[in-house]
């Protein structure tokens, strides 16, 4: 099938801007890879310090001349979606072995828990944790002792991090090894009302709380179809996981074979043998392309407009707003899954999943097949579904035809003709909003401004009963350099009655929602954000503002806009307490939000 005319000139647009960072990245990557297995260059002296704990395995890294995998885990027990990491580098290591290799844990990484944080002093962190991953993967790979690597990491900036290290390696070989979500429990339309129910004051915090814990309830991933879930899908689209490898549950039989076929083709793709496969290749303008694709036909989370662009910078690939909303207007939106729909990732796997997905998509034309992916040459690898038979994994074709359409679609017949992400712009900068799941009755508001500061007087001011009338609820000073850039997911159950109330209500900020941002018409990532004085600094209470999904307006309707000051905000109660002291270089050196946020490339 021919590539499609929009993806085609894309990517060559894509190709062209980044013609010179790419060049160079390419450039130390050869440069790196010319030297040959790192471990030759090691004295006998360094070497001994890396395996003085490998007892058995110990003549045969002293030896040099098998693959020696290292292996970067997110693993902790807070995270139910890393809880099951606990036992990969026991059993990744005895995979090792079968196929005469060697796997070291290389180091870990933090994770934390945005679930936990939401509404909470810690979600200021978040956003920088991505970086934090980056550079502790990084730590974590200069030993310079392994051949190829594999990532443990699941969640909402686990896998940037990991991906921006795994780029920055990009002459060793990786593979991203995911867990699999968490069995169905209470659906989360359910979760949603008992949420709401709350926020109005209809059930008090034991009802909540049960809900809560009947719907994350286990160990995996959550099951709604947020960002690490979005992750998860974006590392199949762009050749980083064995396809089909996404959303098998854990602790299954499946799962534990795909784990240990992670290691054994880590083993096959190092420079030592016939078939390398360095990151630095994988990842060019087609597979973050093919990654956008993915991202608009499933309709995931807005977290990775953020993300992708950080993650490209770093194998030398420069992505821009424009991208994404060239590729949303041309993709089909073939999945409802929650909060676009009522179900979850288990039910979206069960219906047919990414391999249907992909499958379709390149049948469309609308995939980049001529890439490279730790499975082989091609995006076709993925249109194939992992099985065990006789207890042999063995990949087969995949479905040719969604069991629930009301879940999958085809390509051709699709819930919408567009991926449904908008670039805004106007007279209050440029930002971005995730329409797939919002009625398209709501695609427009034009309504008086109330301005905030922070999430909290947004939620004080619903409490007293202040919101009467149509309103576009600005909250500002939520970028970046202002505090961190945290999700305002609290305010969705609010924002949701507000609605449901009859009344239009939008939100505006310079700050980030959840993947699971919902019905609600948000425009996000507002840049230049507040704190540089942006232009959601000179907004004022009342001003009218028209958010305009349709024509991708973000404008305030005021003849004086444009000779206001910008309002100056007193920012330091962000600067201390849970931590925020140790990230002050972060806030004064992060990039714009349009460009990735971020710290380290």
């Amino acid at each position: 099938m021919i590539l499609n005319s929009t993806l085609d000139r894309v990517t060559d647009r894509i190709r062209a801007r980044s013609e010179k960072s790419r060049s160079a990245y390419l450039s130390r990557m050869e440069a790196a890879a010319s030297q040959g297995p790192a471990r030759a260059h090691l004295t006998c002296g360094n070497q001994a310090h890396a395996y003085a704990a490998m007892e058995d395995d110990k003549p045969a890294l002293a030896e040099g001349r098998v693959p020696n995998i290292g292996i970067v885990t997110a693993f902790n027990d807070m995270l139910s979606a890393h809880r099951v990491y606990e036992d990969y580098p026991k059993q990744i290591r005895e995979a090792a072995r079968k196929v005469g290799a060697t796997a070291q844990v290389a180091g870990g990484v933090p994770a934390m828990c945005d679930g936990v944080t939401q509404g909470q002093v810690g979600m200021e962190l978040s956003l920088f944790s991505r970086d934090v991953i980056a550079l502790a993967a990084g730590v974590s790979m200069s030993h310079n002792v392994f051949d190829s690597s594999l990532y443990l990491g699941i969640c909402d900036k686990i896998v940037p991090g990991l991906v921006i290290a795994a780029a920055t390696f990009g002459h060793i070989p990786s593979i991203f090894v995911p867990g699999g979500p968490m069995t169905s429990g209470l659906p989360n339309d359910e979760k949603a009302k008992v949420r709401n129910r709350f926020a109005a004051g209809e059930i008090g915090r034991d009802e909540l709380m049960a809900a809560e814990m009947a719907s994350y309830h286990g160990p995996g991933t959550c099951t709604f179809y947020g960002t690490a879930n979005s992750n998860q899908m974006l590392m199949e689209f762009m050749g980083l996981h064995l396809p089909g490898a996404s959303f098998v549950n854990p602790y299954t039989p499946l799962r534990d074979a795909l784990t240990e076929a992670a290691v054994t083709r880590a083993a096959a793709i190092t420079a030592l043998g016939n078939d390398y496969r360095p990151t630095s290749q994988i990842l060019d303008e087609r597979a973050y392309v093919n990654g956008i694709v993915g991202l608009m036909a499933t309709g995931g989370s807005t977290n990775l407009v953020l993300h992708l662009p950080a993650m490209a910078r770093a194998s030398g690939v420069i992505l821009d707003l424009q991208d994404f909303e060239d590729i949303s207007n041309t993709i089909p939106l073939m999945a409802k899954v929650y909060p676009n729909g009522l179900a979850d990732v288990n039910h979206f796997h069960a219906a047919g999943g990414l391999g249907y997905m992909i499958g379709q998509l390149l049948d469309a034309g609308l995939l980049h097949d001529d890439v490279k992916t730790i499975a082989g040459d091609g995006l076709s690898h993925y249109r194939h579904d992992p099985k065990l038979q006789d207890g042999r994994l063995v990949w087969s074709d995949g479905p040719k035809e969604s069991s629930n359409d009301k879940i999958l679609r085809p390509a051709s017949d699709p819930f919408q003709k567009t991926g449904g992400l908008k670039q805004l712009a106007g007279n209050l900068g440029r930002g971005v909003m995730k329409v797939s799941a919002v009625a398209p009755e709501r695609h427009v508001i034009e309504a008086p401004a109330r301005v905030f500061h922070d999430q909290e007087g947004v939620k004080a001011a619903f409490r007293a009963g202040e919101f009467t009338a149509d309103t576009i609820v600005v909250v500002r000073f939520q970028g970046p350099r202002a505090n961190g850039m945290p999700e305002l997911h609290s305010l969705t159950p609010v924002l949701s009655v507000l609605q449901d109330r009859g009344l239009k209500v939008a939100l505006v900020t310079d700050g980030r929602m959840s993947g699971a941002s919902g019905k609600v018409p948000s425009a996000i990532h507002v840049s230049p954000e507040a704190a540089q004085g942006g232009p959601l600094a000179r907004l004022r209470d009342g001003d009218i503002v028209r958010v305009d999904a349709v024509s991708g307006k973000l404008e305030v309707l005021a003849s004086d806009f444009e000779t206001r000051d910008p309002v100056i905000a007193d920012l330091s109660a962000n600067r201390h307490g849970i931590g925020r002291e140790l990230f002050e270089s972060f806030r004064q050196t992060v990039g714009n939000a349009t460009e990735g946020a971020a710290v380290v490339v």
